[in-house]
């Protein structure tokens, strides 16, 4: 099972223990930069905006997330789990492909 499944799992778990009411899902390196991917995913018009439910593209932006997430990369490096270090490479991997593509 990969580190993002675990997450979704989590996630949903902790949504039937509470209720019904909204909890956010425990901070971890790999939430945090999940979290980061989606930001830049909306920036890159490929996901919706969550406040406005609409698409809409600011490369800028999305390249400064990706730029934000190549710097975490940098600067944790031999200090990640191998699961956390393929995670964020593989996220920047797919972000940067989109955002060529997008830019394109």
């Amino acid at each position: 099972m990969t580190e993002e499944e675990r997450f979704i799992l989590k996630d949903q778990e902790r949504r039937g223990k509470a209720g019904g009411e909204t909890c956010l899902p425990e901070v971890s390196f790999s939430t945090f930069i999940l979290s980061l991917n989606a930001s830049a995913l909306v920036h890159l018009g490929i996901l919706e905006d969550p406040g406005t439910g609409q698409r809409t593209k600011n490369l800028a932006l999305g390249k400064q997330t990706i730029d934000i997430l190549a710097l975490l990369e940098e600067k944790t490096r031999g200090n990640l789990t191998a699961e956390e270090d393929g995670l964020l490479k593989n996220l920047l991997y797919d972000l940067r492909l989109v955002y060529v593509r997008e830019k394109c």
